[in-house]
């Protein structure tokens, strides 16, 4: 994912742990305990811990700004209010599977092979970031305007996956499902769900969810044909 450059960089703590400033008279409060190259970065990890797992309405600015180890006063030079935070950790769900999809439209590839690869390439981004993000699709507070942006972001996507449905469907005839051309973008975001329940998700479940984005519409190919070819073209075009 790009990282949006922070407005002004805060001093980093040196190898030996030893606490730094943070800018004139502002210590950091303990030695750097975040992944991420920057302080924002870490913001954005302690702020995804704290809102998976003691949820978005619990954790304060403060709570965040103390996993991190800065002082609260140092968040808001990154961050002007928590909105801000959960906005930025939800665009970075987003903005890679978003891109790839408009980068598969344009391509000569069999519909299937390029629906299966963004399939897989989103299904990997959901399991493997450090936290399940993408729980947090759900909260109440994703309804306001506030996080309109964000909402439409992902229907960008969600139209992607339903044009690249379509094609597939077109391609298959009388054998292809219309109806079902919704299912493929639901069928990705159930990763969501086993991933809370199981606490990650295996590489078989993942193969079976893509191939299940084919099948719900009608095709009766070979997955491992179709998957061999997605991998082919992720190579060619990395994100």
């Amino acid at each position: 994912m790009t990282e949006i450059s922070p407005r002004g960089a805060d001093p980093l703590v040196g190898d030996n742990g030893a606490m730094t400033q943070l800018g004139p008279g502002r210590p950091r409060l303990a030695p750097r305990r975040r992944q991420g190259q920057t302080p924002r970065a870490e913001i954005l990890d302690a702020a995804a811990e704290l809102f998976t797992t003691h949820g978005y309405g619990s954790t304060s600015t403060r709570a965040i700004a103390e996993a991190v180890g800065i002082r609260q006063a140092s968040l808001y030079h990154h961050f002007a209010a928590k909105d801000d935070i959960l906005d930025a950790l939800l665009g970075e769900t987003i903005a890679g599977a978003a891109e790839l999809a408009m980068r598969l439209e344009r391509r000569s590839e069999p519909a299937a092979v390029r629906l299966y690869a963004l399939a897989r390439f989103d299904i990997g981004q959901l399991c493997d970031a450090r936290w399940n993000i993408g729980a947090l699709y759900f909260l109440p507070e994703l309804r306001g305007d506030r996080f309109a942006r964000f909402r439409s972001r992902r229907d960008t996507l969600r139209t992607s996956y339903e044009r690249l449905a379509a094609w597939v469907v077109a391609g298959l005839g009388a054998d292809g499902v219309p109806e079902a051309q919704t299912l493929p973008f639901r069928l990705v975001e159930t990763v969501i769900n086993i991933r809370s329940d199981a606490g990650g998700v295996a590489e078989e479940v993942r193969q079976a969810i893509a191939a299940a984005v084919l099948r719900v519409l009608g095709w009766d190919g070979d997955p491992a044909e179709v998957r061999e070819a997605a991998e082919v073209l992720a190579r060619e075009l990395p994100v």
